[in-house]
């Protein structure tokens, strides 16, 4: 599938709902450094949120490669493995004003889907992406639960 929208499936995954049982799932976000190169980040389903099938919400911590090279280009790709099929999903994102009563401090950016496109091998069944184990899962859901809070502000 390839598209200007991520699937349903992915919906329900990034809908900032049931944190607690999506806690083990992480994507990865890749941007470009200042020098050309791939960079590749760890991004949690506690700092993404989808607010349809076109648009989301992230939020980035401050002060990292990351978030500095999504402010100089705004570009990021999103690449995430659920449920036997790999997506790769273009985002062209804006950064949102702060938020002076934010709970935790994020640089919070609006994302634009450019293209999504699902990737399933014909010879092989995709088994598993990547996974995590929180090391404190009560207080970092909490906390995944207030960012999702102010993303959606």
């Amino acid at each position: 599938m390839n598209g200007m929208e991520m699937t349903e499936e992915v919906f329900d995954l990034l809908n900032g709902k049931e944190l607690v049982d999506k806690q083990h799932e992480a994507m990865m976000l890749l941007t470009v450094s200042e020098g050309g190169w791939p960079h590749t980040a760890m991004i949690s389903v506690g700092e993404i949120v989808a607010v349809s099938r076109k648009e989301l919400r992230v939020g980035l911590w401050p002060d990292t490669s990351t978030t500095a090279n999504v402010i100089r280009t705004q570009k990021a790709t999103l690449v995430l493995f659920w449920k036997g099929k790999a997506q790769y999903i273009r985002l062209s994102l804006e950064r949102l004003k702060e938020l002076p009563n934010a709970q935790h401090q994020r640089e919070r950016f609006y994302a634009k889907i450019v293209e999504a496109r699902e990737d399933i091998a014909k010879y092989a069944e995709l088994t598993s992406g990547i996974k995590i184990n929180l090391k404190n899962p009560k207080e970092v859901v909490e906390r995944w639960r207030e960012t999702i809070e102010d993303l959606l502000q």
